[in-house]
């Protein structure tokens, strides 16, 4: 039932008609009837195509006659059939609250009380239609309205009332609008209509001093930018036409031989430095500027303007971006969502008045500033979603709108398709396909200098592909995105559960391609398929899976201190996100690596660059796309595959990472630390080399033993930073340990990693391989017995033999070195020497792992309180759990991966007190 427009009793109330147009008559309207008085006609413009004015719309709604004009007047002389349709309604008074047609002095000046009509100026200043864009171009420091007597159209008419505001320094004419000029304005009329009916309205005759007459800006010449304005200038004229009809330019875009029209929007003072960006020549200037935040222009003054937006060829662009492709998202659609799409169609329909297809576009169909307005409030009504004007301009079309209305609707979690240049492969009976590009700011990019480095498949020494190849630029292109990330973008403002939901998400995904991710690490890394598949990709999974669920866990703690009497205080502490975190991860477990560290780090709420080994980066890329998948926001994972001494030592010294996480050689560990005290002071953890020694006694559970000690070693082929690096046994079982290791190292399958039968696959790279055979020939020169193996399969690829060196004496290379690799390093200890082994196991710079076999629970905890390694084994080996904290001591590194103590890594803590 349509509500009774006299709802309020006003003994002065008066009959109006009102004259005029969109959204702000509606509510000026809404407003009278609210003071009581009677709206007895409007009269508004004739409808668009299917699209009828709101104030059309209203009227019908209210029950109040609506006659549709398209014009009051021919030849300058009034139409006497709309002159009747006018008197027929015998208003008191006519309100004008904004009127784009020329309405005749009959009409003006028919009713007993005249006419008013609202005006967004102070008048005398800026008569004329564009008087709010003349405010800002002109650099007025007081914006305003007046509510005025209508004349004959040149807004000369004396003044009835006035309302000023200041202008701040980046308003526009919508900020104006939406924060002043249309408010206030309701109100003003509604307060005028008042006056009139209570015959207190003044009539202040305007002054002819500081009076203007400005052009109204629909002619192109009007709308182009004089480059020869000082930057306080070109900033006001540039707002001055936003967002319609936007400020003109000549642009031309690198790779484009000729200019192109373009127009500017968003525009603010730059007071910052110069950044660094990629020039971009305009017409009558000086180069423009293209970096991460906008467009700078320079003024005559040398003072700079930035500017958000471009208009080419009819799309609206960030300008950051106007001189590359537009990112493609492709998203497949619930049936609910589909629903939904409906809705804002209805809503783009109801707006526009025309049929609306997927290639629609909202401007082109004749919307202004206020039609933008109404759809971003009307669509936040239905699906409670945060918009902004902006969403319109950069999404002027149908379809895109659409999207993304969707994918904000859909908050975390929303799941999106990246397009890059995919290597695609038939491989392990499945098709897989993944990246070979940098991952920078959500997208996949090539490196500056376009330099790649070769990915060879260990099984059959076959180039996999060309990947990438970061420089120290790249780098820093990364670090820049992560800090954005960080700072201003989405990540910085969900919430910690928010954060988790969208972990769990990437979770979810990586558990959809697990198969995939599995195929890539074997071909990638040598990595057998099935050992891939349930612990490179399924410890992966659950690492993130478990660090999702401490995201909203993270908490501070109340302290008791002492009063500063006769006041109390209250000390409280904060754990907060460090920042940018770099992470440089090693080759024999590359998804694994990555997850142990990057899982922790984002669920503080970091952001992350990370540098994935040379040899072995395809499952961090295919990491990366699932990550756009997962809805993970640009910025916040940064991949930049490269060299050690160029990429990742960028990486060590960016002044902007502020943690950095690294798992590699004690060598490297070394350079790395340094680099990090150098450059900023960073935190960092260290994840080094390892010797980790195994005890197996006498009184053990010998077949347990052999089967363990065998996997402590040749587990992941021998690549395996916590691997038994020495095996000392007790001279009771030795030999038959030894027999029996050797007989069941026989037995072992050597072959494809793609075959389900095998489980032992090629190393990483020939480098390595070559190592290894130069290893064990260091061990038998300095007097170790060969038992098995030290030899290179002679078949294609890089195999090698799981090996078994005994006799190893305390003095001997092998004994106190890694080989990272399947060599079992064996040396025996005398009866009951538990102490003596203990000092023996201790006897390295190492401390990362260590085990024990024995049935007697008085020597393992013995062992366990004595042994200098950060993680003790008893009775079993390589058990590791996400909930177990992992890292060494020593020479083996500081700093924990996996359990509670890993988000210490990338937290701080800050402590607040409060006196009261």
């Amino acid at each position: 039932m349509p509500p009774n427009h006299n709802n309020v009793t006003n003994p002065m109330s008066v009959k109006i008609a009102i004259i005029g147009q969109s959204a702000f008559a509606v509510d000026v309207m809404d407003r009278l009837i609210n003071h009581g008085h009677k709206i007895v006609g409007v009269f508004t413009i004739v409808d668009k195509g299917k699209r009828e004015d709101p104030l059309a719309k209203a009227a019908k709604d209210n029950d109040i006659p609506c006659f549709k004009i398209k014009a009051w007047r021919s030849k300058g002389v009034p139409l006497p059939d709309i002159l009747e349709q006018y008197r027929s309604v015998n208003a008191d008074l006519n309100i004008l609250p904004y009127c784009s047609q020329f309405i005749p002095m009959d009409v003006i000046n028919y009713p007993r009380l005249k006419s008013i009509c609202y005006h967004p100026s102070l008048l005398p200043r800026h008569r004329g239609a564009s008087s709010i864009n003349w405010t800002l171009i002109c650099g007025d420091k007081k914006a305003g309205l007046t509510i005025f007597w209508a004349d004959d159209g040149l807004d000369t008419g004396p003044i009835l009332l006035q309302e000023e505001c200041d202008v701040l320094e980046d308003d526009t004419v919508d900020t104006l609008y939406k924060r002043f000029l249309y408010p206030v304005g309701v109100s003003a009329v509604a307060r005028a209509a008042d006056m009139v009916a209570d015959g207190s309205a003044p009539k202040v005759q305007q002054s002819e001093k500081g009076a203007t007459y400005d052009p109204m800006l629909n002619k192109p010449d009007l709308q182009k930018i004089d480059f020869a304005k000082t930057g306080l200038e070109l900033h006001n004229f540039i707002r001055g036409m936003d967002s319609v009809p936007g400020a003109s330019c000549q642009i031309r875009i690198p790779g484009n031989e000729e200019f192109q029209e373009g127009l500017l929007f968003g525009s603010s003072l730059w007071k910052g430095a110069i950044p660094i960006g990629k020039e971009i020549e305009i017409k009558g200037t000086t180069p423009a500027i293209i970096h991460e935040g906008g467009l700078l222009l320079r003024g005559s003054d040398g003072e700079y303007v930035n500017v958000k937006r471009v208009k080419l060829a009819g799309r609206i662009k960030n300008a950051a971006t106007i001189d590359q492709q537009t990112k493609q998202v492709q998203i497949e659609f619930t049936l609910e969502e589909k629903a939904q799409i409906e809705e804002i169609r209805d809503i783009w329909e109801s707006i526009l008045r025309v049929d609306i297809d997927e290639e629609t576009d909202f401007f082109a169909c004749g919307a202004g500033s206020m039609d933008v307005v109404r759809l971003v409030e009307e669509v936040k009504d239905v699906f409670k979603t945060d918009l902004e004007n902006e969403d319109v301009f950069l999404a002027p079309t149908f379809s895109e709108f659409a999207l993304n209305v969707i994918l904000k609707a859909r908050g975390v979690g929303a799941s999106v398709e990246i397009l890059y240049k995919p290597i695609e492969l038939n491989v392990n009976k499945r098709k897989i396909k993944f990246p070979c590009q940098l991952f920078i700011n959500g997208e996949f990019v090539d490196a500056e200098n376009s330099q790649t480095l070769s990915t060879v498949n260990p099984a059959t020494e076959e180039l996999i592909c060309d990947v990438q190849c970061a420089s120290v630029n790249d780098v820093d292109k990364a670090v820049k995105a992560a800090r954005k990330a960080f700072e201003e973008g989405e990540w910085s403002k969900i919430s910690a559960r928010e954060r988790g939901q969208l972990l769990f998400k990437l979770a979810d995904i990586m558990q959809e391609y697990k198969e995939e991710l599995a195929t890539i690490e074997s071909i990638d890394s040598g990595a057998v398929y099935t050992l891939a598949l349930k612990t490179h990709i399924g410890m992966s999974i659950e690492t993130w899976r478990y660090f999702a669920g401490w995201a909203d866990k993270i908490q501070g703690s109340t302290i008791p201190v002492s009063h500063a009497r006769p006041n109390r205080n209250l000390s409280f502490t904060k754990r907060e996100p460090i920042g940018v975190c770099g992470l440089i991860t090693p080759w024999n477990y590359p998804l694994m690596m990555l997850s142990w560290k990057m899982a922790a780090c984002l669920a503080a709420g970091n952001t992350v660059v990370i540098k994935p080994a040379q040899v072995s980066p395809l499952t961090a890329l295919k990491f990366a796309e699932l990550s756009v998948k997962a809805g993970i926001p640009p910025g916040v994972i940064n991949v930049v595959p490269g060299k050690g001494s160029e990429a990742g030592n960028a990486v060590a010294h960016h002044p902007l990472v502020r943690k950095l996480g690294f798992t590699g050689s004690t060598e490297i560990g070394q350079v790395i630390m340094k680099s990090c005290a150098e450059s900023n002071l960073k935190k960092v953890s260290l994840e080094l080399g390892g010797k980790s020694p195994l005890i197996i006694f006498n009184d053990c559970d010998l077949d347990k033993a052999v089967r363990l000690g065998m996997q402590s070693v040749f587990f992941n082929k021998g690549e395996n930073c916590i691997a038994a690096g020495r095996l000392f046994v007790e001279d009771g079982i030795h030999d038959e340990f030894i027999r029996r290791v050797v007989a069941e190292t026989k037995k072992i399958t050597i072959g494809d990693p793609l075959n389900k039968s095998t489980s032992h696959g090629p190393q990483n790279h020939l480098a390595h391989l070559n190592k290894l055979l130069d290893y064990v020939q260091k061990g038998v020169k300095e007097g170790a017995k060969l038992e098995y193996g030290g030899k290179r399969v002679k078949r294609t690829g890089y195999f090698f033999e799981p090996t078994v060196l005994t006799n190893v004496e305390d003095h001997m290379y092998v004994a106190k070195e890694e080989s990272f690799g399947p060599i079992m390093i064996v040396s025996r200890f005398n009866n009951g020497d538990i102490d003596g082994v203990i000092k023996r196991s201790n006897a390295t710079e190492y401390g990362l792992a260590s085990g024990v076999f024995t049935k007697d629970i008085s020597k393992a905890l013995r062992f366990a309180e004595r042994i200098e390694a950060g993680t003790v084994f008893i009775n079993t080996y390589n058990k590791t759990d996400v909930a177990a904290p992992f890292g060494g001591c020593k020479q083996s590194g500081f700093g924990k991966d996996l359990g509670q103590e890993a988000l210490n890594e990338y937290l701080k803590t800050k402590c607040i007190t409060v006196e009261y």
